[in-house]
């Protein structure tokens, strides 16, 4: 969420922002709705003012037995009456409209955040490992679990359609050691505090994070009640959101607060189903396990001083390579250009993981992305810090995959693929897998 403030102090600064994001500026459609409010609110204030006086001039007027401005004053004062619900009415309706507005604008850019329009923009900071090479053909993960018995998309289909799946035997113990692992590792060694947050969430929380308003579509919603046709009225249903990645839920535990800044930073982490709708990714990743309506991951999230977030955001980056380097994956960093970030990030890093089976010849895929927010979504949330001269400020949040479980389970699959079909248990697995080395089809 924008200040209206920053923004009536620089707007050309927040207008080149926009066209950083590749929108239209939108400073002057704002100021002038700024306006209007201001003008309705001084006009509702003023009238509340000068009835309050002339309530008091009635007093003296009586007392000093001046009936004809006693009766003069109390006319004004019914007409102020009368028309102060339609003054409060229009400041309370600018005041809505302005919020409307801003909250429907993405967060701006850092000024070292690349320039670009799309993916094609992203910039490579540096790279991991190498990528393997293999004496015969890497088969893709839905391949190699299809062939185990232990992957079925068919199954999944018939309890719930497509883009779910039901993983059995040594693929579902894998999926919950490489989960496991993720949490041990955050927890033990990176500070992070473990949380198990409620999967279902309210509209405002929802909001906090960004995927309200613009991005209601991409969500699946549990409705208590009659669901409102009209999709002005959908926010206002009793209803409570499936969040689609435990930011939503990680984030806004300091919303509607005010924390001491010895509590910063703040690191938490949890591993949670996730639900996306996909709604707008129709057609795209629809073979195998690469983007389904449900799946795991392991989030990251931290709540910092306005001093500290951009040093957090590099902390927060490494915790989520670690876990790739100690699978001995190989992937790259990638710095996201402007118009590739998403809603609510100032900065953005994606780690994309090699994939040997995506395609001849392998491709990088997404598995983590770590963003710095600033305060775009504390001013949503309301959460404020204090520190030592007392003085409450908005704090800075990030989020960060730590990693995407079922993307990571797709990645050591591919990449510790056998020849026979069977795959390799990385070494630091293999405690989660009561000591097994190998999945192979049951004999």
């Amino acid at each position: 969420m924008h200040d209206i403030k920053s923004i009536r102090d620089n707007p050309q600064a927040f207008d080149a922002g926009l066209r950083r994001r590749g929108l239209a500026p939108l400073s002057a459609s704002l100021l002038a709705i700024d306006e209007k409010r201001r003008a309705a609110i001084l006009a509702s204030e003023q009238a509340q003012a000068r009835r309050n006086a002339a309530s008091k001039e009635i007093g003296e007027a009586k007392k000093a037995k001046d009936d004809a401005r006693a009766n003069k004053l109390m006319a004004e004062v019914a007409e102020l009456k009368t028309m102060m619900p339609d003054l409060e009415l229009a400041a309370k309706t600018a005041d809505e409209e302005l919020a409307k507005e801003l909250a429907a604008i993405p967060n701006l850019p850092l000024d070292d955040v690349p320039e670009g329009a799309d993916e094609h923009g992203n910039v490579q900071r540096h790279v991991f490992g190498k990528i393997r090479n293999y004496t015969f053909t890497p088969k893709p993960h839905d391949d190699l679990g299809g062939a185990l018995g232990y992957m079925d998309f068919e199954a999944a289909a018939k309890l719930s359609g497509a883009r779910f799946v039901v993983l059995k035997k040594g693929l579902a113990r894998l999926e919950r050691a490489i989960g496991q692992f993720m949490l041990d590792l955050h927890t033990n060694e990176h500070g992070y505090t473990e949380v198990n947050p409620p999967l279902l969430v309210r509209n405002d929380v929802m909001f906090g994070t960004g995927q309200l308003p613009k991005f209601e579509d991409d969500q699946f919603w549990a409705i208590k009640g009659e669901l409102l046709a009209a999709p002005d009225e959908r926010l206002k249903t009793e209803r409570l959101g499936l969040i689609p990645t435990a930011e939503v839920s990680l984030t806004n535990l300091v919303r509607e607060s005010i924390v001491d800044e010895k509590e910063l930073p703040m690191r938490l982490t949890a591993l949670t189903p996730c639900f996306r709708a996909e709604a707008g990714a129709a057609g795209r990743d629809t073979r195998g396990m690469i983007r389904q309506h449900q799946f795991t991951k392991v989030e990251l999230v931290s709540i910092a001083t306005p001093e500290t977030s951009r040093d957090e955001h590099e902390r927060m980056l490494s915790c989520a390579e670690e876990v790739l380097r100690r699978l001995d994956l190989h992937y790259r960093v990638m710095t996201l250009c402007s118009g590739d970030m998403g809603f609510s990030a100032q900065k953005t890093y994606d780690i994309e993981v090699w994939m040997p089976g995506q395609g001849e010849g392998g491709a990088y895929r997404e598995i983590s992305s770590c963003s710095v927010c600033g305060d775009f979504q504390a001013r949503r949330m309301d959460a404020r810090s204090r520190g030592p001269d007392g003085k409450p400020r908005f704090v800075h949040t990030l989020n960060g995959s730590g990693t995407a479980v079922g993307r990571a389970l797709i990645a050591v699959m591919e990449t510790y693929q056998q020849e026979d079909g069977s795959i390799a248990v990385p070494v630091v697995l293999q405690p989660y897998m009561g000591g097994l080395k190998t999945i192979e089809r049951d004999k």
